[in-house]
């Protein structure tokens, strides 16, 4: 088993690198920043990628993204002593097999490579279902999206209690009209009657 380690932790990486020779692995580079991870990565054809997050320059999310752009989807494991939701959402996103966190790394490196090599991932649950929320609200779209400005308006209005004819009013339209537009805003939103479109307005923070 062939390992590229990045990171610019001097200390930290001979650490991993001592961690892994004694497990049999072998080196295939150990570099400092992301640039050069690139690099090696491209030269030595490592089996798998071990990558601190934070580095000068391109950091492991970075060094990742690469990787997947060059249709490469070689084993990669990110090491990190915290992870922010940015770039945990974008390592999900980009396909990381697996991450491990500093603290206790001797301990679960070993099983994290085995993991991965072996076609499976290696990430904490709570680190999954924090990326799947954070996934579900970045995607979220609100309903009255599909809605037109003006049909947006006549739905607010209608959520506040007002008659067809006070929005006929406020608005410049027949009642017919507002009728008719009623009609369209129900159907774009799935609903059948202007209480569930009042709910709807008040459940998304339009009123």
């Amino acid at each position: 088993m062939r390992v590229l380690i990045a990171d610019d932790h001097p200390f930290l990486r001979a650490g991993v690198e001592s961690v892994l020779r004694d497990a049999g692995m072998e080196i295939a580079a150990s570099v400092d920043d992301g640039d050069a991870a690139l690099v090696a990565i491209a030269q030595e054809n490592p089996d798998v990628v071990i990558l601190d997050v934070r580095m000068p320059g391109l950091g492991g999310v970075g060094v990742l993204q690469a990787i997947r752009a060059a249709e490469d989807q070689r084993p990669v494991i990110l090491l990190t002593a915290e992870l922010d939701d940015t770039n945990l959402l974008a390592a999900m996103k980009a396909g990381v097999e697996g991450i491990v966190f500093k603290h206790g790394a001797e301990d679960r490196l070993i099983d994290a490579i085995k993991v991965v090599t072996a076609g499976g991932t290696y990430i904490d649950r709570v680190l999954t279902e924090r990326a799947m929320q954070l996934a579900q609200s970045v995607t979220r779209r609100s309903p009255f999206e599909c809605l037109a400005a003006r049909e947006k308006q006549i739905a607010v209005e209608v959520a506040r209690g007002k008659r067809n004819r006070d929005i006929a009013e406020l608005v410049g339209m027949t009642e017919g009209s507002i009728k008719v537009y009623l009609h369209n805003i129900y159907g774009k939103l799935a609903i059948e009657n202007r209480t569930e479109l009042a709910i709807l307005a008040i459940e998304e923070g339009l009123v």
